[in-house]
């Protein structure tokens, strides 16, 4: 079987894969650019195996008149920039000793050794310069059949790294194939070792929870996840009850939904140090959820929180109730309304009491439904 596409036809990459060879290494493309061509789906970043020590990468790469980055090379990884397009080339490597949160490796110069330490058989796919694939592990049945399966045994290559666990569920929404299920076996093992996540680092769990709920259907993956009980791990108090209708009637109204409005439909304890969210995103966070809740008519919220928000929350306010959504319009009609009153036009007041009149007419104003003027208002 071969591979193709523009990605692999770049005259960059063909330079830089050539040019190894010439020296007499392996330059082979793996996991996400290989997986992806074969599923006929975009290409974005290129990674390279290679029998050859980073030293030697860097000096055929310069060579070649190449620029080189050392972004990995403590793990063996360096970044050639080839004719415009950056290559992250990596040795061949194997496991040495694993803690569950990083690994010591050796170099090696067989792909036996580096397929052996990936993560998904969908992962462990090989392809040379012209195209053709390689198959160490027989990787490809389950890449067809969008089947998520872990290298070797599941508790093993999760005890090797945690993080795995919810690469696991990630894959499966980008994936997996929602009519035959999720690998029975990697799903045992997740549940058996979900304590293992506690002792992630906060960066590294929020980034892979990020990539899992940004999925086109994030729902069948957190819904298992919560079953399994690695959800709460992650998200104490979070429910995925209310994610499926919330992304449905954000795509009946041509609404997007970003990372930290799902976040908010599932619930529970603010995410900020779980996932460590900036702290722009917990404000929004918050915003959301508690307007949301809240008693504020459609108009409110678009007048409080602007169009894209307010929708946010009035979506959301419908998939947490289980009601239909009403109010669209007036929502857009609050978003573009402007209160009438400035300071100016109270004179006689000042500090907090001008900032209390203020407020009061401000409330009048939204509860006449944006109608009253500033002669309503201040006479």
């Amino acid at each position: 079987m071969k591979v193709d596409g523009n990605w692999l036809e770049h005259p960059g990459t063909q330079a830089l894969c050539m040019a190894m060879e010439v020296a007499g290494y392996k330059a082979l493309f793996v996991g996400g650019c290989v997986r992806n061509a074969i599923l006929g789906e975009t290409v974005n970043d290129v990674d390279i195996a290679t029998d050859a020590l980073p030293e030697t990468v860097t000096l055929i790469a310069e060579k070649a008149g190449f620029k080189v980055v050392p972004t990995g090379i403590e793990h063996g990884t360096v970044t050639v920039i080839a004719e415009g397009r950056p290559h992250e080339v990596t040795t061949f490597r194997r496991d040495v000793e694993t803690d569950g949160r990083r690994a010591i490796v050796a170099f090696s110069t067989h792909i036996e050794d580096d397929a052996a330490r990936r993560d998904f058989t969908m992962n462990a796919l090989y392809a040379d310069r012209t195209g053709i694939l390689i198959d160490p592990l027989n990787g490809l049945p389950d890449l067809i059949a969008r089947q998520v399966r872990f290298v070797g045994n599941a508790s093993e290559r999760i005890q090797e790294d945690y993080l795995r666990i919810l690469r696991f569920f990630r894959f499966h929404a980008y994936y997996g194939r929602e009519d035959q299920g999720i690998d029975p076996a990697g799903l045992a093992a997740c549940a058996e070792y979900s304590a293992g996540i506690e002792t992630l680092s906060k960066e590294r769990v929020g980034a892979e929870m990020r990539k899992l709920l940004l999925a086109p259907n994030p729902v069948p993956s957190v819904s298992i996840m919560a079953v399994a009980g690695v959800l709460a791990r992650v998200l104490p108090g979070a429910n995925p009850k209310a994610l499926g209708p919330f992304l449905d009637l954000c795509e009946q109204n041509s609404h997007s939904a970003n990372v930290i409005a799902r976040l908010v439909a599932l619930g529970g304890e603010a995410p900020d140090d779980a996932l460590r969210l900036s702290r722009s995103e917990t404000r929004n966070w918050l915003r959301l959820r508690d307007a949301a809740g809240s008693l504020a008519s459609p108009g409110e919220l678009g007048y409080q929180l602007g169009q894209e928000d307010g929708l946010t929350a009035l979506l959301l306010r419908a998939a947490f109730l289980e009601t239909p959504v009403v109010g669209v319009t007036e929502l857009q009609k609050g978003a573009a309304a402007v209160f009438p009153v400035k300071a100016a036009d109270l004179p006689g007041l000042s500090g907090a009491n001008l900032g209390r009149e203020l407020k009061r007419l401000e409330r009048r104003w939204i509860a006449s439904g944006f109608l009253l003027s500033r002669a309503d208002l201040v006479g």
